[in-house]
């Protein structure tokens, strides 16, 4: 009985069939895609044309020698080698030499649409809003279950938990994502009880991110009243989104940082705006007294006795007056204090539970959509305190 091959033996016996099938070197035109800067200085890309696609890699060496830096969407023919990778058994392009074609048909069709949309002026910072600087509720336009939201999420709970976030789920890639972008602008933009926006997704290729690129999206984030930041993909990718938001933000979680300000910072400018009322006060307080003195010592020594009686009726009624005005002054500052105490005891997460609304775990992690519920153990935050429940969702019962 003929012994089965391992799964190595396997893949190099491909690996041989296949290298020796293709002798160096082979040359292929195709679009970048897929590249991003490697920090070893190696090259990690994928070349496609319209119906296939393949795997390439470029070592730094020949990396440092192109005369115009690779990118996506560019149009390329490369020479090199057929090779298979043993770890994962797929094979790729080891590329030696690499020359420009031309421009990529969507890198082709971005640069005509940005031209387009900068000469109407969509892009100048004159239509650019400010964003607020203490946000209460902030509505999210991304994907329910990728890692940009969960990252962004955690980042706002970090920074200032009682800044409510409100995700309006989208699909944020292939032919459904643009209808679907544009309707989630429209949505939260009509329904008015957000302070701000942020849209956009994780990272990707630039036909994953393309969607950030339709006119469509770009004219609805141009015509909302409301601060948008856009934060698609990664740094180094750059959409027609990204520059026609108001702000534009590296990451999600970047977004999530310049929107939300730390709780700290609050209660500091709080604590500034006291201390400084009370400095205001006293020096209004020396000014007056040193005043009162001068013209007190003037009319001692110019005018008759009879006339400074009269004077210092006047100084009675100023001082009377001066109180008055001292006592309103403080009793505004006192009440502008208490608005602001009651602004962050509004912001507590507690005043949230308070008003009936309960706060679920389940393995330790938060529940906010029916679709993570399970059966079985779970954690109920009420405002007076927590409750461990089971629950069998095929009954409905707790």
């Amino acid at each position: 009985m003929k012994r089965p091959l391992s799964i190595t033996e396997l893949t190099r016996a491909v690996k041989t069939a296949l290298e020796s099938s293709f002798p160096y070197p082979v040359e292929v035109s195709g679009e970048v895609s897929n590249f991003r800067p490697h920090y070893s200085g190696h090259a990690y890309f994928t070349l496609k044309d319209p119906f296939s696609q393949i795997d390439a890699v470029m070592w730094k060496s020949q990396v440092q020698q192109l005369k115009t830096p690779l990118q996506n969407g560019q149009q390329v023919i490369a020479s090199g080698q057929i090779t298979v990778y043993e770890k994962t058994g797929r094979y790729q392009l080891k590329v030696l030499n690499l020359r420009t074609a031309g421009q990529g048909d969507l890198q082709a069709r971005f640069e005509a649409l940005k031209h387009k949309l900068w000469e109407e002026g969509l892009f100048d910072e004159s239509h650019k809003r400010p964003l607020p600087p203490y946000p209460r509720r902030i509505g999210l336009i991304t994907s329910p279950t990728g890692a940009a939201v969960q990252d962004l999420i955690a980042v706002a709970r970090r920074r200032n938990p009682s800044v409510e976030l409100i995700l309006r789920p989208t699909q944020v890639q292939g032919a459904a994502a643009t209808p679907d972008l544009v309707q989630a602008l429209q949505d939260l933009t009509r329904w008015g009880q957000v302070d701000a926006l942020i849209i956009g997704r994780g990272g990707g290729s630039l036909e994953d991110l393309w969607a950030f690129n339709e006119e469509a999206v770009v004219r609805a984030i141009f015509a909302c009243p409301l601060p948008v930041v856009s934060a698609v993909g990664h740094e180094v990718d750059t959409t027609l989104s990204d520059l026609v938001a108001d702000c534009r933000a590296a990451t999600p979680s970047a977004a999530a940082e310049m929107l939300i300000p730390p709780r700290q910072e609050l209660q500091g400018q709080l604590a500034y705006y006291q201390e400084r009322s009370v400095d205001l006060m006293q020096q209004r307080l020396r000014r007056h007294r040193q005043q009162l003195t001068a013209l007190r010592d003037y009319h001692a020594l110019q005018r008759p006795r009879w006339l400074l009686e009269q004077k210092r009726a006047q100084l009675q009624q100023l001082v009377q007056q001066q109180q008055q005005q001292f006592r309103w002054y403080l009793q505004q500052q006192r009440s502008q204090l208490l608005q602001r105490q009651d602004q962050l005891q509004a912001l507590h997460p507690l005043r949230v539970l308070e008003r009936g609304f309960v706060y679920i775990e389940q393995g330790q992690q938060p529940v906010s959509r029916r679709a993570q519920l399970q059966s079985g153990p779970a954690r109920l935050h009420f405002a007076d305190g927590p409750q461990n429940v089971i629950l069998n969702l095929e009954s409905e019962d707790v």
